[in-house]
């Protein structure tokens, strides 16, 4: 009983607080409400994120930033039995003029993992990320990205791995 009696009140203290903002629209008028929502949405769909590596049209880039080179950045492992483990080095220079720091490295996806060089790398050194692709549970064809956080601009790079994991009965090439 207490509950329906404190529910009534809610709902009708909330039916008379909407009731007292119903002329709001004839102040500000129905063009600037709009405008208002316009931009509200705007902001939602757009947030700035405060990243000093990454510039906008009137900053120039930091000519002494790290810069991320990778030989390739893009490995196919070919046909895999299910249910293996496979890994790939991928090996990269810092081509910039000051020392590159690795923040973090992410999967697409939980089955596979980086491993990624922690020190800095200077100028011309050459650090490594470590992708290993666990196959369980996977058929056909895999299309695995990692994205490398960094202090590059821009601050991620991404590299891929591919394999065709085979059904089971296929026999793929022995290795």
């Amino acid at each position: 009983m207490k509950r329906t009696l404190f529910s009534a009140v809610l709902l009708s203290g909330a039916l008379l607080m909407g009731a007292c903002n119903n002329n709001k629209t004839a102040e500000v008028g129905t063009e600037g409400m709009n405008a208002a929502a316009a931009n509200a949405n705007e902001a939602a769909a757009n947030p700035t994120v405060d990243n000093p590596n990454v510039t906008n049209e009137t900053e120039a880039p930091n000519p002494n930033a790290p810069v991320m080179t990778f030989a390739v950045s893009e490995h196919d492992f070919g046909d895999i039995k299910p249910g293996e483990v496979v890994k790939h080095t991928f090996e990269f220079t810092n081509t910039g003029k000051s020392p590159l720091l690795i923040e973090n490295a992410t999967a697409s996806c939980g089955c596979t993992t980086p491993n990624w060089t922690k020190e800095p790398i200077q100028p011309g050194a050459k650090g490594t990320i470590d992708v290993q692709f666990d196959s369980h549970g996977k058929m056909g064809m895999q299309n695995k990205e990692v994205a490398i956080q960094a202090n590059t601009q821009p601050s991620i790079t991404k590299v891929v791995i591919k394999a065709n994991v085979l059904s089971e009965g296929q026999n793929g090439p022995t290795r």
